[in-house]
């Protein structure tokens, strides 16, 4: 597998995102986090979706140092300054779950409240149904676990083909038009800083074909097993969705029915937000996971 990484300098002075990288390696993947905050604080774990990265957390990790808790917020395999298989066929559900999974067996953080959104959902609940005693809460923003027993929306659909087979891959564009707020162009550039050029986007090109769509899907079935554990998760479960996500509407009242850990604690819409929440409303949705971590 032929691996590419990021130059360093591609990631220097970019607005809003001053910490130093740190590093660990799986299967012979190097995988960057950020890890700030004090070492005995309350764990927070920020998954990431695509095609964004660690940046997109940029607004909440602040909140949650300033409140004196531990932050881990990795880059996805493929994305931010974490290495990326060059080649689509080098991507698959199975691989980003292992690739993860190895990863936080290695930081190996207890009581951990996790923050899941996009493909960081679909690698996050897979972990929670992984190792269930690691975690003390979930909140859930814009995403789930399909097992491509579910009808996806038309949006999604046209989503996969165009990331298949669209020429070109405008990156910033899908970004401005997957949030409610007019990003700057300085921040823009910032979200492009992992992809100096086209080859280094085949993890971005891959994921959105790897979401199970059919009930034979290659990663349905390890889903439906997770979802036996996320059916009996007792723990505070949470859903924080946008008011403004066209794929992912409606999603948050399906899983608040079948995780026993969602019904008698606190969720909210996140209003003014669309598919990226974390660009449009970040310190919004920080103070509320606080909130509830303190009850």
């Amino acid at each position: 597998m032929d691996l590419l990484r990021t130059p360093d300098e591609c990631f220097q002075n970019l607005p809003g995102y001053p910490w130093q990288p740190n590093y660990l390696e799986v299967d012979g993947v190097r995988i960057h986090y950020i890890d700030e905050g004090p070492e005995d604080g309350p764990a927070v774990l920020l998954l990431h979706g695509e095609p964004t990265w660690s940046y997109l957390y940029r607004k909440m990790i602040p909140v949650f140092t300033a409140a004196g808790c531990r932050v881990f917020a990795p880059d996805l395999v493929g994305f931010g300054r974490s290495d990326k298989p060059a080649a689509i066929a080098d991507y698959s559900y199975q691989k980003m779950v292992d690739w993860m999974l190895g990863w936080l067996q290695l930081v190996d953080p207890q009581n951990v409240t996790l923050f899941c959104q996009d493909w960081g959902s679909l690698i996050g609940l897979r972990l929670v149904a992984a190792e269930p005693e690691r975690f003390g809460r979930v909140v859930l923003g814009n995403g789930g676990l399909p097992t491509g027993d579910q009808k996806m929306p038309i949006v999604f659909k046209a989503w996969q083909k165009f990331a298949a087979h669209s020429p070109i891959f405008p990156i910033g564009g899908l970004l401005q038009v997957s949030t409610q707020t007019k990003i700057p162009k300085d921040v823009i550039k910032g979200y492009l800083a992992p992809f100096p050029h086209k080859r280094f986007m085949a993890g971005a090109r891959a994921l959105p074909g790897l979401v199970p769509t059919q009930p034979d899907d290659p990663a349905s079935a390890a889903n439906r097993e997770a979802w036996k554990v996320l059916s009996a998760f007792e723990k505070p479960f949470h859903t924080a969705f946008s008011d403004g996500d066209p794929i992912t509407r409606g999603m948050d009242r399906g899983m608040r029915k079948r995780i026993p850990g969602a019904q008698a604690v606190a969720h909210t819409v996140i209003k003014g937000a669309g598919h990226f929440l974390q660009e449009d409303k970040g310190e919004e949705i920080a103070q509320f996971m606080l909130a509830q971590m303190q009850t």
